[in-house]
Formats: structure tokens, sequence, C-alpha cells
């Protein structure tokens, strides 16, 4: 620290002046008008030049200063100071050494954090390809706000305590503008489900319980960190209290969705192999070869239509009533997408979509099984794309259809996922001929014991018991 301690007393002066103001924003202004303030620019200057840390800079009348706006409100400077002034105790020390630290920390890479309803283990760290699935303690929060000295006395500390070991997917977006309080309204790029979903695909390929996204924000560890409060999900806890009374606890709703300690390294495992696999089709998106490119691209889109039903169900009985016949749309289009050939002709679609769903599916009775769900998704569908409405059907029997659709289509995408060729091989074809084939037990059969043998699920399939 002693490198950048003119850079520390100028802070430590200019906090004792602060503590004689009165505690407005407007004396904050007053502030950085006073001598104390050009000595904090100064030094900053000093410890951290433009060419080494030029976040901390903006061009004002065509010369490159210390940004007034960056040292105050984003490194914390400013709310300790309204602290002081307020007659809080704050540990000066502590604020000084932050405020060194975030001026002369090396420039943080800015992330996305993907904010999952859902409850994983403590210490959790799975990777996903680009992405890491992580689990983080009270410390590692408040070593990634910028100003850790006030985490105690401010709101945030509320914040940190809601998703204080919540499940975040997070990955480094160096092209991203670190903006305030991003939201689910970013119009720089689609939907946070559609935009992340090689890393969320495997995380429902391995549980069927519903997983969304609840709340995406950018941070710069150490920059910003501006999780608003109203971004994370809340539920009433009731606890027994003393004397028979019942205590009510805000906490974070964790959904449906819980990995259990024990399921942990299967879980890694898992992800690691599907990861790989997605990996595999998608490298072919740039490809020359036309089978290569569509099958990437239609296993995109796919993902994104299933995610965009996964996204407007928030439980089997949270599904909105106006949107329940139009979620079948989005079941339909992601199996057709993953089971279309080129070589098929327009007529005869959804009978080549219930066959080749069924052949992945192992003995006669699962196989019926799945032509009847595809027969009446596709007669769902119809009725929705066509102006009806479904009326046979009460609700409760509409929502209990949609999570059958949802069950199979996840059944559909893993094996997909699994038989997928390496090569040129059409899929599609190769299923059209399994229909037929009686060595069809062997060939696809085998394939997919073998995976669920090394590789398997939370929930083993109906259709392939453990050996």
């Amino acid at each position: 620290m002693s490198k950048h301690l003119s850079l520390r007393e100028a802070v430590l002066a200019w906090l004792e002046y602060a503590g004689g103001l009165s505690p407005t924003p407007q004396s904050i202004v007053i502030l950085i008008l006073q001598p104390h303030w050009e000595d904090v620019e100064n030094a900053v200057a000093a410890a951290a030049p433009r060419e080494e840390h030029p976040d901390l800079y903006a061009k004002v009348d065509g010369d490159w200063v210390p940004n007034a706006r960056t040292l105050l409100e984003e490194s914390g400077l400013g709310e300790a100071a309204r602290l002081i002034a307020q007659g809080v105790p704050v540990p000066v020390s502590e604020v000084a050494d932050n405020f060194v630290t975030f001026c002369t920390g090396p420039a943080p890479v800015p992330e996305r954090w993907l904010f999952l309803n859902a409850s994983f283990p403590q210490g959790t760290r799975i990777s996903l390809g680009r992405y890491t699935l992580q689990t983080f303690t009270a410390d590692e929060l408040c070593q990634i706000v910028p100003m850790p000295a006030l985490n105690v006395l401010q709101r945030r500390s509320h914040d940190l305590d809601l998703i204080t070991g919540a499940p975040f997917l997070h990955v480094h977006d160096p092209g991203r503008p670190v903006t305030r309080r991003p939201t689910w309204f970013d119009f720089t790029g689609p939907r946070a489900e559609a935009q992340h979903w090689q890393a969320l695909l495997p995380l429902m390929l391995w549980d069927s319980e519903l997983l969304r996204v609840d709340s995406v924000f950018t941070v710069a560890r150490g920059r910003r960190f501006d999780l608003n409060p109203r971004d994370v999900p809340t539920t009433i806890k009731v606890y027994e209290g003393r004397h028979g009374r019942e205590d009510e606890v805000e906490v974070r709703d964790t959904g449906d969705f819980h990995v259990p300690a024990a399921s942990l390294p299967a879980l890694g495992h898992f992800c690691t192999v599907i990861s790989a696999k997605i990996d595999a089709v998608m490298a072919g998106v740039t490809d020359e070869r036309r089978i290569l490119n569509r099958r990437a691209r239609r296993l995109e889109r796919a993902a994104r239509h299933i995610l965009a039903a996964y996204q407007r169900t928030y439980n089997d009985d949270g599904v909105w009533e106006v949107e329940a016949d139009e979620l079948h749309l989005d079941y339909v289009i992601a199996l057709e997408a993953l089971l279309i050939s080129p070589r098929d002709k327009r007529e005869g679609i959804a009978e080549n979509i219930r066959s080749r769903a069924s052949a992945l599916f192992l003995g006669p009775d699962h196989q019926k099984e799945a032509i009847d769900i595809v027969q009446r998704a596709y007669k769902a569908r119809s009725s929705y794309v066509h102006g009806d409405v479904i009326r046979d059907q009460r609700e409760e029997e509409k929502r209990k259809e949609l999570r059958t659709l949802r069950l199979l289509t996840l059944q559909v995408f893993l094996r997909w996922l699994v038989l997928t060729p390496s090569d040129t091989a059409d899929l599609a074809h190769l299923l059209d001929v399994a229909v037929q084939d009686t060595g069809h037990e062997n060939r696809i059969g085998q394939s997919l014991r073998d995976f669920f043998a090394t590789t398997p699920p939370r929930n083993r399939p109906a259709d392939i018991p453990a050996a």
C-alpha cells in the first residue's frame, strides 16, 4: 500500500472534511469543488494514469481528467461521505483502502450474471462451456462490491443476504458496457434465456423440474454490482417462534429445481458431457457443409423455443390461461426443429415427427405413448394456429398435458444430442430406418443404454431401466 500512500492520505483528508458538512446530496457537490477534492484527483492521476486505467477518466473541454462521477458514485466514496456527514461511524481507514484498490486494481472484465430460480448446494462451481454455475458465500459477494467497508452500513447488506448461496450463471462479456441497473428489458440483444441457452440447456436436461432465469444484470467485479432487490423474487417463510407465535421471514423463492449435495458430482459430469455435445453440433454453424450448418441452427432454434416455454411457466400450476395454448406451439416447434429432415416434403410432416419421436424410445408401450403425446400436441397446436380454442380440456387438464409434453420434449432433446452423428449423416433418416428395422433395439437402444449408464440425469427414464 505504500506505493499509493499519497492517494490514501488525500482520501482520508477529504473524508475528514466531509464530516463537517450537512448530509445532503448538495453537500457532496460542494465537496468536489473544494481543494481537498482536487488533491484526490491529482493523487488518482499519479497513482492510476489514464493509460493504465482509462475507465476512471472522462474528457472535459478536450482534456482527459479523472471522472468525478466514477470516483464518487461507482466507488462508493460519495456514499461514505454522506454517511460520515450523518454521523454514522464509518471505518474511514477501510474506506480509503477500498478506494485505493478501486482506482489502482486491474480493470475488471464485464460479466453477465443470470440469477436462477433454483437451489444448489453451498460451494457449487460447475463449468458449462464458457459459463460457470456458482453459488457465492457472503464473503465472496462482499469482495465483488466496490466498497466492502460500507456493506454492513448500507441497504446493500440486505441485498447480499437475499442472494448469498443463490445460484448464478456467469460469463465474461468484454464487449458489453457496464450500465447502471440493467434489467430484463435490455434492447442491446435477445432476451437472456435465448442468448444464454447453451448454459441453461444442460441443466434443464439434467432435471425435469422447471428452471427459470429470474433476472439478469451486468457485473464488473469491484466496479459495479447494482443488484436491485426487486430483481430477487421472494416468498414468506413461517417459523415457529417463542410462546407459540409464528414468525414470518422474507426469503428468496428457490422454485422447484433443487439439487442436493450428493448429486453435485453427477451433475458436474453430466453438464461436461452435454456441453461438449452441444459445442460439437454448434461448431457446424460456420461449416460450409449444409447438413452441419443446418443442424446447428436447428439445435439453437429448438433450444430457444423450449426456453421461451419454460420462462412463461412458473410452475406446473402457474401457467397463464391466455398462454397455455401458445406454449403447445413452442414445444411443437422445438420437436420439429430437432426431428425434421431436409428431405421432407410439406405433406406428412406431423406423421414423420410422431414416428421419429417414437423411434427415440425403447419398447412398444413407450413408443406408443410418445406417438400419442405428439399427436395430441399437434392437435392442440393446429387449434391454436387456426384461431380455435382447445375446448375438450379443463384448465387443469391442459396444464397436466403441458407438463407431459414438456417431459417428452426434454427426453427427445437429450436423446437427439446423444444419437446425433458427428458427420454429415441425417439423424432423421436413421430414425426412419429404425422404425422399420428389427435391429432398432440393438443400434439405438445400445447407444442410449450406454449413455444413461455412464452419464445418467437425475431421473432415469422409464424405458431404460437400470442394468
